[in-house]
């Protein structure tokens, strides 16, 4: 099973942090490997949200997500429904004395010849999907 996580402290109220992040129309801002993103429908639990990312050679894999948690202002979750991996993630907010620690984590069941082939791309990709946390973190805390 491929995992990461990465937690932040954003100095920002836990509505905004929340707002920010599941207004899905900023995932291009902090998500590099986003080529497309819009929502299907208003946010909520059992939302879509259509998305294209960045495969090998920078071709666009559909990626599109189902909201399967959505609990405002303290946590977000989604699956993957389409693309060759389908992977689940959650965003966990908690407000702190001046600012809101966000922490955002996933994961993918990679099973036979996906994981041979796909482990390593896979585990890159997360990683970097994880670390964009601090790219949001400068931009939510800009003046």
């Amino acid at each position: 099973m491929a995992r990461a996580s990465h937690t932040v402290v954003i100095n920002r109220p836990i509505e905004d942090v929340f707002a920010f992040f599941t207004t899905h129309s900023n995932d291009k801002s902090w998500r590099s490997h986003v080529k497309e993103i819009s929502d299907i429908g208003p946010p909520g639990l059992g939302a879509h949200i259509h998305q294209v990312v960045k495969g090998p050679g920078g071709r666009g894999i559909p990626a599109d997500v189902e909201v399967t948690d959505y609990e405002p202002p303290t946590r977000y979750a989604f699956v993957a429904v389409a693309g060759p991996v389908r992977p689940a993630g959650e965003f966990r907010f908690r407000s702190l004395e001046g600012g809101t620690e966000v922490t955002l984590t996933l994961r993918a069941e990679l099973g036979g010849l996906k994981r041979l082939v796909m482990s390593r791309s896979v585990q890159k990709a997360m990683d970097s999907e994880v670390a964009g946390l601090e790219k949001a973190k400068r931009q939510l805390e800009a003046p």
